[in-house]
Parts: structure tokens; sequence; C-alpha cells
């Protein structure tokens, strides 16, 4: 066996694995909620286009944002997403998320998805159709208060009034 044959593509392979960023070679991991595979991912704009390339290959695809005013997308800081099947109310799945996407491996059926931040929920039928993606987008107003939402009192609602008395 020629040396330079076997050993000329082990170098390529160890020079490009040297080069290559650390955060390219992981995927964000893959979890279970009541049975059924997730991921989430998307909060660098590598992860995102990670997310967005291999969410053919997932049966269900929730992308989440806050619109504004300016051109942009600011990323929920947590969703709870909750999905049920459409006719009978029955729970499916119960998660969260701290991302710009969830994938999921959803069964063949008819869903309602809901998607909760802040106290606000967004809710949204998906069909999931055998061997087709399917995608939600839930975008909630910018001119929403979600502290407020939250039950966190705004810095003037908690100073109080002095009158003089």
């Amino acid at each position: 066996m020629n040396p330079i044959r076997f050993w000329g593509p082990v170098a390529a392979l160890a020079i490009f694995g040297a080069l290559a960023p650390a955060h390219a070679l992981t995927n964000p991991p893959i979890r279970v909620a009541q049975g059924i595979e997730y991921m989430c991912g998307g909060k660098t704009s590598e992860e995102a286009a990670f997310m967005q390339t291999v969410s053919p290959r997932w049966a269900a695809t929730l992308e989440f944002g806050v619109s504004r005013a300016k051109p942009g997308i600011t990323f929920p800081s947590e969703v709870k997403v909750s999905v049920r099947e459409r006719y009978t109310g029955r729970p499916i799945m119960e998660a969260s998320t701290g991302a710009r996407f969830m994938l999921a491996r959803l069964d063949p059926g008819a869903y309602e998805v809901e998607a909760s931040m802040g106290g606000v929920t967004l809710r949204q039928p998906l069909v999931v159709f055998n061997g087709m993606a399917s995608k939600a987008v839930f975008m909630w107003p910018s001119n929403v208060d979600f502290a407020a939402a939250m039950g966190v009192p705004r810095a003037e609602q908690q100073a109080s009034v002095n009158t003089g008395d």
C-alpha cells in the first residue's frame, strides 16, 4: 500500500477538523417530551441556518419571534409550547424553548399548537402529512407589555406616592 494514498486523506481530515470552528461541529441536542422527539435552536445565525437546513427532515417546524417597528426580529427568551389533537383536545406534547425554532417528530394528524410567552398565548392549527414537513410561525407583536403580562410591575408602578400629609 502506498503510504501517501493512505495518509493524504487522513491529513486533510485532520487539518479540516483543526480549522473548523467548534460550534459548527455540534448540533442542538435532540430531546424527548411525552415520547415525541424535538430539537430547539436558532440563537445564532449559524444555528438558525442549520435548523432551516434540517427542518424538511422533521414533521413539524415551529418558528417563534417578536416583531419590531424596525426591521428585524427579537427572539423570545422562553416559549412554552403545547400541542394537542385538534378534534379531541388530547395533549400530545408540552415543552419549552428559548430559541427561534422547535422541530418536532409529530405523527401525521391535525393539531392545535399553543405558544405562550410572558402570559400571552398564540394558537395555530397545524396539519402534519406523512412524509411532508409542516410549519407554523408564531410572531408576537412588539407592543405587548410582556412584563405586565407576567405580573412584573413597572418601575413607576412600584414607586409609592408621597402626598406630603
